[in-house]
């Protein structure tokens, strides 16, 4: 089963590092393009350059820095093996049978169930549970949960995922600038010459096209790579536990409880083991609103583990 899991697991790893580089180049070029059209639009060759050096600097703090930001935004504090001894043991129980060393552990203070891992690789992995969730599962479920995160540790799921939260953001916020300065701002360039004025116009509306549609384009990209990337994880855990039903009753729990999770917002969403927004778990959707969808469905994954058995 060991064998089985760190297959598994190497095969992943090499997937999920060529994606995290091919994210980065694709974050590099949005960013490029935005700064192009709008150096452009305000005859400001520097804009460019601005928009080189921050995507740059946001790269590097992504990799480096991402798992931190995101502890932060969601209020996050460390405990340690003495004041969480038993939690203590069954992760690391679960690290030994997986060949992993053991993450340091996070708790967030509130009583919706649920739970995310993060850091840049596995020496460097933190998995953090809710209050909620310890209160609300036994044993079984919750060692489940624990082996999915673990799982995403494993994987390098959580670097991938933490870098997206990141640079999702930077687009994010950068269009939405660049949208608003374009609305409410005003051009450097002289409405005499009239070519210039027209090429203006045309830069204009391509950029407002950009920023409208860079953001979009991004935010699908996080979600399609976040939900596929928990089917593996829920099989990854299965395994793991060699119990499947733990995991599946402890996604039943976490669904049903009617509690959101006030810690949680758009931007780390993608990061926990389910949507931390009781709408996105309870309503039937069809194809298209998959799409915006952080997670899949509950009912796809329980239904998928228990297919295991």
């Amino acid at each position: 089963m060991t064998v089985i899991f760190m297959t598994s697991l190497y095969h992943n790893i090499d997937n999920n590092r060529h994606k995290t580089w091919l994210l980065l180049a694709i974050f590099f070029v949005v960013i490029i393009g935005l700064g192009y059209v709008f150096s452009q639009v305000y005859d400001s060759p520097g804009i460019l350059f601005l928009a080189v050096i921050f995507s740059s600097l946001f790269a590097v703090i992504s990799y480096w820095s991402s798992d931190k930001i995101v502890l932060a935004m969601s209020g996050a504090r460390e405990v340690t093996h003495n004041n969480a001894r038993e939690l203590y043991h069954l992760v690391e129980n679960l690290c030994i049978t997986a060949g992993l060393p053991a993450p340091k552990i996070y708790l967030i203070d509130d009583s919706a169930p649920n739970a995310f891992a993060t850091g840049r690789d596995a020496e460097h992995a933190v998995i953090c549970f809710t209050t909620g969730l310890l209160a609300k599962l036994d044993k079984t479920e919750l060692e489940g949960v624990a082996a999915h995160e673990l799982s995403h540790v494993g994987n390098r799921d959580i670097l991938l995922a933490t870098v997206v939260t990141i640079l999702v953001g930077t687009v994010v916020l950068l269009a939405d600038w660049f949208s608003r300065s374009l609305l409410w701002g005003h051009s450097r360039r002289g409405n005499d010459d009239r070519e210039g004025g027209q090429a203006q116009i045309l830069f204009m509306i391509v950029g407002l096209l950009l920023a409208i549609l860079a953001p979009i384009f991004a935010t699908l990209m996080q979600l399609a790579i976040s939900r596929k990337r928990e089917f593996l994880a829920d099989a990854a855990a299965a395994m793991l536990t060699r119990y499947p039903e733990g995991l599946a009753r402890a996604l039943e729990k976490i669904s049903r409880d009617r509690e959101p999770l006030e810690a949680a917002n758009r931007a780390t969403a993608h990061l926990y083991i389910a949507s931390p927004f009781k709408a996105d778990t309870e309503r039937e959707v069809g194809w298209f609103a998959k799409l915006w969808l952080t997670h899949p469905p509950i009912k796809e994954r329980i239904a998928a583990l228990r297919g295991m058995k």
